[in-house]
């Protein structure tokens, strides 16, 4: 447990009451406990704050004197419960050394704090850094590199020579450094092309389950610090992913495209290969990304749902569309809509 004035030095938040409360876990402001904390980050649910059983709670400054418990006061309220919730539930980490049904080539360097589980291969060459933990039938290429403090959850994939940064966490089933999808049409068949670039992969980088990052062609696909992947995502050969961009599942995006720094990309969305998108933008859900996007900015192209009947209408309006337009350039040109039109002329 810890002490809510020792949460707030660690944390870098104000504190306001009783530092002397005993903290042991984050909940909700509806749920929580004498010995939990709460967060107000939406004001919709400010009216469960007065209510709340919650030991503490973090709240901006302009909440100071709502409701009597001892309190974190941040400007960021979500960002701070996300610290403290690290602080209060760390992972669990296995106790170092590598399993004794691990396959490790004996040129394999493995620092000596470091965890491998079971029926993990490790190939020769590869490197892994210092406290990292390698979950149970992990498979690291020949001359991969595992950087320190890395999570590697089961079944993760890293072909050969790839390469993970620093405290990056990859979840179960996530596959780096597969061949991209690289065909010659000859005239009669398709012709495999080699893939002989690699992934790289920057610090502090999270990679969602079953997401798979495909090598480069010839040069490296790129995944910049500070990265954040959803699960089932599809990255081709030869992208690079700007610093701290955060991307929803079930995104794909094609080869040798080049997505910005600080971006923010919805769930499901497709992005053709050979664009960039700039800095700072924002893609909403389910959008088609065809062109590349000079300036920053919020950019949608799907069509949020509506009941069937007025869809049908919606739909049936929008295949009327060219003919409504072909009719409005032969006004703008004083040529005949129709055929009595003409007649009349």
């Amino acid at each position: 447990m810890w002490r809510l004035a020792d949460l707030a030095a660690a944390v870098g938040a104000d504190l306001a009451g009783d530092g002397e409360v005993r903290i042991r876990g984050v909940a909700t402001l509806e749920r929580a406990g004498p010995d939990q904390i709460a967060f107000l980050a939406n004001p919709r649910y400010r009216a469960q704050l007065a209510g709340s059983a919650a030991g503490a709670v973090i709240v901006a400054p302009a909440e100071r004197d709502t409701g009597s418990q001892p309190r974190l006061l941040t400007s960021n309220p979500y960002a701070c419960y996300a610290r403290v919730a690290q602080l209060l539930h760390p992972a669990p980490r296995p106790l170092a050394g590598v399993h004794a049904s691990a396959v490790v080539a004996a040129d394999a360097r493995i620092a000596a704090d470091a965890s491998v589980g079971p029926m993990t291969v490790v190939g020769s060459g590869a490197v892994i850094g210092a406290g990292a933990v390698i979950g149970a039938g992990c498979a690291i290429g020949e001359g991969s590199e595992v950087g320190p403090g890395c999570l590697l959850h089961d079944r993760v994939t890293l072909y050969r020579e790839c390469r993970i940064g620093a405290r990056c966490v990859l979840h179960a089933g996530v596959v780096i450094g597969a061949d991209g999808f690289g065909m010659a049409w000859s005239g009669s068949e398709w012709l495999k092309i080699p893939q002989i670039g690699r992934v790289l992969v920057g610090d502090d980088v999270e990679i969602g389950a079953n997401t798979t990052i495909d090598r480069g062609a010839l040069d490296d696909t790129v995944i910049e610090d500070g990265v954040k992947l959803d699960n089932l995502i599809q990255i081709a050969h030869n992208v690079r992913i700007g610093a701290h961009t955060v991307i929803a599942g079930c995104t794909g995006i094609s080869g040798s495209t080049r997505v910005g720094r600080h971006c923010r990309i919805g769930g499901g969305v497709g992005i053709v290969g050979h664009v960039d998108i700039c800095d700072g933008t924002t893609i909403s859900g389910f959008s088609l990304i065809t062109k590349s996007i000079t300036e920053a900015g919020v950019y949608t192209s799907s069509i949020p749902s509506q009941p069937h009947r007025e869809w049908m209408h919606t739909l049936a309006a929008l295949r009327g569309l060219p003919e409504l337009n072909k009719t409005l350039r032969d006004r703008r040109r004083g040529a005949p809509t129709s055929p009595e039109e003409g007649e009349s002329s």
